[in-house]
């Protein structure tokens, strides 16, 4: 059958889709829920291992999706997670498949998953050092992270990827030695804005380090050139650290936003298509598959949802207000 892209009113043409498989985490970090956690999505409302790979099939063979990554929550609490990628493999060969993980319990699942099919992972890392690490995730858990790393490096699941939010008198003093750190090991890292996506909304851009203020704590140490790369809609900056090969990436979300080249749309783990990130609204597609809608119905509900989809994600503008759903519960 012949796909039909996910195009948006503006041109812009999704391939790139990122699946939640469970708002739940095991770690606590400040910057996302509170330490008590969350109200977790009742079960019944979760979709299934089977409702996560047909809408996914429906995304690759009917809707032109390119590349599948899976977030959480935290996706490697899923109990059918290596099940659910060995089925997404099978769909389609050439299909690229990811995961953003916090890490913990890579080391035992990263050579089970290279060997399902997943191509690579992003692992969830705001510092090396012990105290801060249980500062912002509020676990004591940092051990558990470099071993997974070290684990899905040696299982194939490269190149590894890390990702770090840098906060105002947390870690913003560590943007040099983290880089540092990750080069050492072969690891890219790229820091991330921090963005208006946390359950307790006390995000503020007065509290936010911005991408001048990380360029600026990393040339102190390092020289940065940019990557002779196009970026296409990759949302990392990419830099080449002391001349390469080593690079860095900056993901200005905030500051220097990409919307205009994004190919992006979120899946979450209820069945609910998301067309941006900080989208308020969303589309049901979970009613209508356990209603029995076929895979052309659910298609074109999926293709409305993106034709709906706004031309930035407007944090610039007054009327802005942050969505109601969690990063934990959007999936990144």
């Amino acid at each position: 059958m012949e796909a039909s892209p996910l195009v948006d009113r503006y041109g812009r043409v999704a391939t790139d889709l990122r699946v939640s498989l469970t708002d739940r985490c095991n770690l606590r970090c400040t910057y996302c829920m509170p330490a008590e956690g969350l109200d977790w999505l009742p079960g019944e409302e979760i979709l299934t291992d089977d409702e996560v790979v047909r809408l996914v099939r429906v995304g690759i063979e009917r809707l032109g999706i390119r590349e599948v990554r899976f977030t959480g929550g935290e996706p490697l609490v899923r109990r059918g997670l290596v099940e659910i990628v060995g089925q997404v493999r099978a769909i389609d060969p050439d299909v690229d498949i990811s995961m953003t993980t916090n890490a913990l319990g890579l080391s035992r699942t990263a050579g089970a998953l290279a060997a399902a099919g997943l191509n690579r992972v992003n692992v969830s890392l705001d510092t090396v050092r012990p105290e801060t690490f249980r500062a912002i995730t509020r676990r004591d858990r940092l051990d558990d992270v470099v071993e997974g790393l070290a684990a899905a490096d040696a299982a194939g699941l490269g190149p590894v990827k890390v990702n770090a939010v840098l906060m105002r008198g947390v870690n913003d003093d560590q943007a040099a030695e983290l880089l540092r750190w990750c080069i050492e090991r072969g690891y890219e890292l790229r820091f991330i804005e921090q963005m208006p996506l946390d359950a307790q909304h006390g995000w503020s851009r007065e509290g936010m380090v911005v991408a001048d203020e990380i360029f600026e704590r990393l040339e102190r140490e390092f020289e940065l050139t940019p990557a002779d790369e196009p970026r296409g809609s990759a949302p990392a900056e990419k830099f080449l650290v002391d001349g390469g090969p080593a690079t860095v990436g900056v993901i200005a979300s905030v500051t220097r936003p990409f919307c205009g080249d994004c190919d992006r749309v979120r899946l979450t783990a209820d069945g609910q298509v998301r067309n941006c990130l900080f989208a308020r609204q969303e589309s049901d597609l979970r009613t209508a598959l356990r209603a029995g809608a076929s895979d052309d119905v659910l298609a074109e509900r999926w293709r409305a949802a993106m034709r709906g989809k706004a031309a930035g994600h407007g944090i610039d503008d007054p009327s802005f207000l942050q969505p109601d759903r969690p990063m934990s519960a959007i999936g990144g």
